[in-house]
């Protein structure tokens, strides 16, 4: 794919600044913050600056002239202007300009290239087997998922990785309750070690009551832990029953996390847990010992983790506790030695809350010291929380986690009230209205997360997520279905589109949002920020909006060749939002 318009100016730049005896990444020009203004270049303050680091007088307005005067005859260039201490404005050609719209509208990818070519492994889910989701996995779920999408359109092998909570205590607090209602259940009988019902003698719903049931129990009954405690030991040791009742717990729990994931559209390429690595454990912890890295801490095995530049203290990595037991640390190290053996990926991801930042850093800094990877294969991708008015992380009118199924009923009411308040499909059969407003509250949950900067906390607010102005998803969901609407009336019409030729101001706005698709998915995947894709994807529809209310289509009177130019526009645009919402997870109806 060619370049973009912003690019190939920066280039020019570049070689001009060069001419002139200055670095060349001074020439590179940015979009102008002004509606008159289509590029800046602000390099002759920089270089003027450097010269006087020289002892050299320099006023930045003479190099801004100077590099104007060696530009003013360039044929991408129709005006150059220097404003201020030594800004240089500048107005592309309307050649250039439609040159690049019809290289976009030529592309499928609508002006994206796909430049990388690693493979990654994002573990962004990290759900537990036995536990209904809740409101505490939507933005690992979300971000994570958009990320994914990301980086495979970008050219890279992604693969998503669930990574499942199913090792440690909870699974013999489930051992035991289950134990305690059922006991006679071949699991339970020591001296039988194969052959187990194939037929899971748990649901989900068994496995959402018993935990909690055995977890209260245990927090006042000293006995009731002691009992959870020795089945998690006999689990991890291998005991045949309680592994063939393990096995049974997921597989229910995968069922149960794949259709509430499924209705966030949200899919994993791995269901691997933390029991899958435990047969590696014992030859790891082998290889740290026979590396030197390990040692002996009051009865438990430790790697020590901090160095001398840290400026608060880094706790160390505890591998084996004094009873035996091994610890998340442990199972996460086995985890990135699991994915080195059978993956060997260039990068691993790991969409999960700030709150862990702490843990990731201790982990990786083992890994480095094993030798696993290097420091820059493993990023922490930390991101804030979802909070209620009182600015906590929310909760319940009664103090309780939401369930995510009960979130997503929330939002999918919220759109029906919209829907019903604009008059939106009320000409629609109910099924189709309820596919509609199933779309809008996930495509409203998902872009009011995803437009905030990762690691920004913010309020949730349904009514104002679920708006059809301003900058949500239902926004984005109209405008790309007003495009639709456009497109199947030329079609009865007979008006096809053709080649793009714009002359209008709101015709040329379009065609530089249009432009900056590529930067956008650069910007937003070289710093894992959906954020940055989020604000082309609304500056886009804003600017398909003004082009739309000042720039006829199918109206009467319109030239025919007008009517090509500007359809042209309109499906772009819709290829290029529908590609860039696809990549956010967010699906558009046919129409609204």
């Amino acid at each position: 794919m060619s370049a973009s318009l912003q690019d190939r100016l920066s280039l020019i730049f570049g070689e001009a600044f060069a001419a002139a005896g200055f670095a060349t990444d001074l020439g590179a020009v940015f979009e102008s913050s002004r509606d008159d203004v289509a590029y800046q270049c602000n390099g002759a303050m920089a270089a003027a600056g450097a010269l006087k680091k020289q002892g050299q007088k320099a006023n930045p307005r003479d190099i801004a002239h100077g590099i104007v005067m060696a530009l003013s005859k360039h044929e991408l260039i129709d005006s150059l202007q220097i404003a201020g201490p030594g800004f240089i404005n500048i107005t592309p050609t309307i050649e250039a300009i439609n040159t690049r719209a019809g290289e976009i509208a030529d592309d499928p990818r609508t002006g994206a290239s796909a430049p990388d070519r690693d493979t990654i492994v994002i573990d962004y889910g990290g759900a537990n087997v036995a536990k209904p989701m809740h409101v505490g996995h939507l933005r690992s779920a979300v971000i994570g998922e958009s990320l994914k999408r990301l980086l495979r359109f970008r050219g890279n092998t992604v693969i998503g990785d669930v990574h499942l909570g199913d090792w440690g205590l909870q699974m013999g607090h489930l051992i035991t309750e289950l134990e305690d209602e059922q006991p006679d259940l071949p699991y339970f009988d020591a001296a039988k070690t194969d052959d187990y019902p194939e037929d899971s003698p748990v649901t989900m719903d068994d496995l959402s009551r018993l935990y909690p049931a055995a977890s209260n129990k245990a927090k006042t009954d000293a006995a009731r832990l002691e009992r959870s405690r020795a089945a998690t030991a006999e689990l991890q040791t291998g005991r045949a029953g309680y592994r063939a009742l393990l096995e049974h717990f997921i597989s229910v729990s995968i069922a149960a996390l794949k259709q509430g994931y499924g209705a966030l559209g949200v899919e994993f390429d791995l269901w691997k847990g933390e029991a899958a690595v435990d047969p590696l454990i014992a030859g790891m912890i082998e290889g740290f010992k026979a590396k030197g890295i390990t040692e002996q801490d009051d009865g438990a095995l430790i790697i020590r983790v901090e160095t001398e530049a840290d400026k608060k203290p880094v706790p160390p990595v505890f591998l084996v506790s004094r009873s035996g037991a091994v610890q998340y640390h442990t199972t996460d190290l086995a985890t990135l030695l699991d994915r080195k053996n059978e993956i060997d990926p260039d990068l691993i991801l790991y969409v999960v809350d700030q709150r862990q930042a702490l843990h990731f850093e201790q982990v990786f800094r083992a890994a480095v010291m094993a030798g696993m990877y290097g420091p820059e294969q493993m990023q922490h991708l930390g991101f804030g929380t979802m909070n209620g008015n009182d600015g906590t992380p929310f909760k319940t009118r009664d103090g309780g986690v939401l369930r995510l199924d009960d979130l997503l009923t929330l939002m999918n009411d919220a759109a029906k009230k919209r829907l019903a308040e604009a008059g939106i499909g009320t000409e629609f059969d109910a099924a189709e209205r309820d596919e509609i407003a199933r779309k809008v509250g996930l495509a409203a949950l998902k872009f009011a997360d995803l437009q905030n900067q990762r690691l920004t906390n913010y309020i949730f607010d349904p009514e104002r997520f679920t708006a059809f102005e301003g900058k949500t998803g239902p926004y984005l969901l109209y405008a790309a279905v007003r495009i639709k609407s456009i497109l199947r009336k030329a079609t009865a019409l007979g008006v096809s589109a053709g080649e793009v030729k714009a002359a209008e101001p709101a015709e040329t706005a379009l065609v530089l949002a249009l432009d900056g698709f590529d930067r956008a998915l650069a910007g937003a995947a070289s710093k894992y920020s959906p954020h940055i894709l989020c604000d082309h994807i609304y500056r886009l529809a804003q600017s398909f909006s003004r082009f739309y209310a000042d720039c006829p289509i199918l109206q009467d009177g319109v030239a025919p060749d007008v009517q090509a130019s500007r359809l042209a526009l309109a499906q772009t645009t819709l290829r290029q939002l529908e590609l860039g919402l696809d990549i956010l997870g967010i699906a558009v109806p046919e129409r609204m």
